[in-house]
């Protein structure tokens, strides 16, 4: 059986679920908000913003 943990989303402050079986650096999305959110610690879990993706167009 599969155990989440609950953690406030940094954006809107909402709860948001987090599986025991999740992967540090692993991107999840908050219900609320829709925001992209990175797993950055799981001891204790901590989830931040993820970061927004940059094309660099071959430069």
């Amino acid at each position: 059986m599969t155990t989440t943990t609950v953690q406030a989303c940094p954006e809107c402050e909402s709860d948001v679920q987090i599986s025991d079986s999740a992967r540090l650096n692993e991107i999840i999305e908050c219900a609320n908000c829709r925001s992209e959110l990175e797993i950055v610690s799981l001891n204790p879990p901590v989830l931040a913003l993820a970061p927004e993706v940059e094309e660099d167009w071959g430069e």
